[in-house]
């Protein structure tokens, strides 16, 4: 049976008798979880379990924004609680190798905690390089304003989430951080040269071009395309992404669903897939919109199957984690810090 490229949602803590129709019908090629989803573990596992069998894919994609700080799907007291991304980014600055290791340690606990309920994709990190003046929207979302640490550390946590079982979401390519909006309220459109972009923005995705997976900005880029947010921009993905950045892994959109974009659902999901996207991200949990954009996607193209078994490919066997003990390290590193 053939796959839908789409990342789709639901409304609730359980799938309802026609999201699972639905889902059954068209196949997405994955789920992404909000808080809404997410009650306890026992029936977090049961609303994975439920959906994969719904699509008939024991190894389908669920994700979930689990990044720390403001950002966590996954709340107290079920799940433990992380730092933001700006935490490791200022401890980096005086001291690297002490970053380096409580972010590996966050990694690795954060991973365990998601395998543990059958999630498969972190939607993080983030590698926005922010810029003064910019939407607070990232903020401390992001590592810092220095690409090279924000590189670096973004490096840590790829590889401690790939090598826990637990596939990373890099974003949002080409880059979020001289963004002055909001992308889920409106349109941002970024004036900087091309020069800068190359040498500031585009730097920490270069760095791990290498990662299994991207999520896209909708931002106007004006050095590259005046008019079309990259989510939806040929030019964008083919000039910046695929080709200066030289990203190969499995391209998700943004939620298609936000201010940003144009045009009904179904032209914003055929506009991301011609542009040369390979998922469509729906995270409304809205059945009837989950349908449309269902509906309006074509089924997975060839290359779009064999970017996700190579995303797939790039997870290891997680080894056991001693999570209290992860913890209390973590605790000590971040209270020596502080």
């Amino acid at each position: 049976m053939s796959v839908k490229p789409v990342i789709a949602s639901c409304a609730g803590t359980r799938l309802d008798p026609e999201e699972r129709a639905l889902f059954r019908a068209e196949r997405p090629a994955g789920l992404i979880l909000f808080a809404r989803n997410c009650d306890n573990p026992d029936q977090l596992r049961a609303l994975v379990a439920d959906f994969r069998d719904a699509v008939d894919d024991a190894e389908a994609f669920i994700l979930v924004d689990q990044e720390g700080g403001r950002v966590a799907r996954l709340q107290p007291p079920h799940w433990r609680a992380m730092p933001p991304a700006a935490v490791y980014g200022r401890m980096a600055k005086t001291d690297f190798v002490h970053a380096a290791a409580a972010l590996q340690l966050a990694s690795e606990i954060v991973a365990h905690e998601l395998l543990d309920v059958g999630v498969n994709v972190n939607c993080w990190p983030v590698l926005d390089v922010p810029a003064a003046g910019a939407d607070s929207v990232i903020g401390d979302r992001a590592f810092a304003d220095d690409p090279e640490i924000v590189a670096r550390l973004g490096r840590i946590a790829v590889d401690a989430l790939c090598n826990s079982g637990v596939l990373p979401v890099i974003k949002h390519i080409p880059g979020h951080g001289r963004a002055t909006v909001d992308s889920h309220t409106g349109r941002p459109h970024v004036d900087a040269d091309i020069e800068a972009l190359y040498a500031t923005d585009f730097r920490p995705f270069e760095a791990l071009v290498d990662a299994p997976m991207a999520m896209t900005a909708h931002v106007v880029y004006e050095a590259l395309d005046p008019e079309l947010p990259a989510t939806v921009s040929p030019r964008v993905i083919g000039e910046a992404i695929r080709g200066h950045i030289g990203f190969e892994g499995l391209l998700l959109t943004d939620d298609i669903a936000m201010q940003a974009l144009d045009g009904s659902l179904a032209e914003r999901t055929r506009a991301a897939l011609a542009a040369g996207c390979d998922l469509v991200l729906y995270c409304g949990g809205d059945r009837s919109e989950a349908g449309m954009v269902l509906d309006a996607a074509e089924a997975a193209s060839d290359d779009t199957l064999a970017r996700i078994d190579a995303a797939r490919a790039r997870v290891r066997e997680p080894k056991p984690v001693d999570v209290a003990n992860a913890e209390t390290r973590l605790a000590t590193l971040l209270a020596e810090w502080a």
